[in-house]
């Protein structure tokens, strides 16, 4: 289960304020890639909390609920499918962590970010495979990223029914193929992840 290890070794050091950050969203066809960054206290014990593709919606609603209420800051931000088509979708994912960083109403002097790879923040960084299930502050940021988007997908769905995005989130499920290659891509759909039509 995420612990604050990761935090308290930064705060340590002498930083005064580090956020835990991640992304919803890399793989899907349709739809913003979606980020958060959330600085949690370190006293602050919420039970049940891991990565969010662990948990059920239900339960991702409820502590995403208990995180907005409890953190010391959060930010959450996107990249448009515009961007991610443009930039590719490992630098759009960049690009809304850093958005979701400067959204943060507590500056953060130090960030955590899930995964292997860091660019572009103009704060010191520390990069964690599997954050999501090691540190608490990236596991509430996962939460956070991951409730956006599904809400944002709910949305959508009500624009494009056709798709039905609200069943599969945009990812690329043989439902959600078929739809676009009946249809055509709709203007949220990301045209770089749509090679399948080219069959």
């Amino acid at each position: 289960m995420p612990d604050y290890e990761y935090e308290k070794k930064r705060y340590a050091e002498g930083y005064a304020a580090v956020c835990g950050c991640d992304e919803a969203g890399r793989g899907p066809l349709c739809g913003p890639v979606v980020a958060a960054a959330v600085i949690l206290p370190c006293d602050f014990s919420i039970e049940g909390l891991n990565d969010s593709k662990k948990l059920s919606e239900k339960k991702r609603e409820k502590l995403y609920t208990l995180i907005t209420e409890n953190a010391i800051a959060y930010g959450i931000a996107e990249a448009s499918p515009a961007e991610i088509d443009e930039i590719n979708i490992l630098n759009a994912s960049m690009l809304a962590m850093r958005r979701a960083v400067e959204k943060l109403a507590v500056p953060a002097d130090f960030a955590l970010i899930d995964g292997n790879c860091s660019r572009g923040f103009n704060i010191p960084t520390e990069t964690i495979v599997k954050g999501d299930a090691k540190s608490a502050s990236v596991a509430a940021a996962s939460i956070l990223a991951k409730v956006t988007r599904d809400r944002l997908c709910t949305e959508q769905d009500k624009l494009y029914p056709e798709y039905g995005i609200a069943r599969h989130k945009g990812y690329p499920t043989k439902e959600h193929m078929e739809a676009v290659r009946k249809y055509g891509p709709s203007p949220i759909h990301r045209r770089t992840f749509l090679k399948f039509l080219d069959n």
